[in-house]
């Protein structure tokens, strides 16, 4: 059990990052709903995945998975940052995040989960027990990083949409080389 709930905790720190970039945006309460959903369903979904996609296909998408997933949330991240420029010359505040982007972050996310399904079921864990850690994990550290984005962009008002995007970036750089 203490393997799988490291595991969903060293998985789902992209979630707490991404998340606190969601909450700079600003964060309605059917947001916390949305993104603790959306994360949650990915995160418990794709280890999953990786324990049903079995060896070959898991290790075939090892590297490749967390490079796609980090170039997806730079893309995302870049997105943001283009947006809010465009939108701050015409005085209006970036929107809330839609549901589209909310879903490509959660699977851009959730990539490395597949290979980290695999090593769970080489460790023959629960798939059960799997996926209510990695969902109820999830949830949690996607409920925290809203708040502290929230708070953030409180004390911080002006600029709080371009550090979205710049932590969006982050924590995209972060999950390609391999440190989230």
């Amino acid at each position: 059990m203490l393997t799988l709930i490291l595991a969903a905790l060293a998985v789902g720190l992209g979630n707490f990052g991404a998340s606190i970039g969601i909450g700079l945006s600003g964060v309605a309460p059917s947001t916390r709903i949305r993104v603790s959903l959306v994360f949650g369903v990915f995160e418990a979904g794709m280890p999953l995945i990786g324990l049903l996609a079995g060896r070959d296909v898991a290790h075939t998408l090892g590297d490749a998975a967390r490079y796609a997933g980090g170039a997806l949330l730079v893309a995302i991240g870049a997105w943001q940052l283009i947006q809010t420029a465009r939108l701050s010359k015409k005085g209006v505040r970036a929107p809330p995040i839609g549901t589209s982007r909310l879903i490509l972050t959660a699977l851009a996310l959730s990539m490395d989960n597949l290979v980290v399904g695999f090593g769970l079921g080489v460790e023959h864990v629960s798939v059960v027990a799997a996926l209510a850690v990695f969902g109820a994990v999830s949830v949690v550290l996607s409920l925290l990083g809203l708040e502290f984005g929230r708070r953030f962009a409180a004390a911080v008002e002006v600029g709080s949409q371009y550090l979205a995007g710049i932590v969006l970036v982050a924590v995209g750089i972060l999950v390609a080389v391999g440190e989230l």
